[in-house]
Parts: structure tokens; sequence; C-alpha cells
């Protein structure tokens, strides 16, 4: 393959990690929230998907800063389309905490 072949597949495996780690992340935050203990779902989710995330950034480069580069940034670009994904949900689509102790009843 030629090294733009190989750019784009890293930039297309950035891609894919970019959705599973925010897919992970908003998972994440749905059980989390109704858990009794969601501080570990929290911890742990964030070290399966760091470490998922940095395994597959090592195994894209391939010693290669310009295939890491794509990978990023497909991974970024990822990350502005969760985001979009996020403004657009409706407030009762996303679980509401029991409330703060600060706020009037």
């Amino acid at each position: 393959m030629t090294e733009t072949m190989y750019l784009l597949a890293a930039f297309v495996g950035g891609l894919l990690l970019g959705g599973l780690f925010f897919y992970g992340l908003w998972w994440t935050v749905r059980k989390g929230l109704a858990s009794p203990r969601p501080a570990l779902w929290f911890v742990g989710s964030f070290i399966v998907r760091a470490a998922v995330v940095t395994l597959g950034f090592y195994a894209l480069a391939g010693g290669r800063w310009s295939r890491l580069a794509a990978a990023l940034v497909g991974f970024i670009l990822a990350r502005l389309v969760a985001a979009g994904f996020g403004r657009g949900m409706k407030k009762d689509a996303v679980p509401q905490e029991a409330g703060h102790a600060a706020e009037p009843r």
C-alpha cells in the first residue's frame, strides 16, 4: 500500500476509536447516574476507554508520526460529531440527578 492509503486507514481508524470512546462515555454517563456506585462506573470506564484508545493509536501509528497525526485528526472529528449529537438531544433524554442542596424546592 502507498503511504496515502496508510494515512487514510489511520484517519478512519481514528474515527472509529473516537466513536468507540465517546459512545462509551455516553453509555457510562447513562449507567453511572442511575447506579448506586457512580464512581466505580466512571473510573473503570475511563481506564478501559483510555487503554483501548492508547493501544489503538499505537497500532494505527505503526511508528510513523504522520499516521498518528491522521488518527488524531479522525479522533477529533469523531469528538466534534459526538458533541453535535449531544446538542441535539432533548432535555428529558438525559437522566437527571436528584437535585442539589442549594436548589430551592
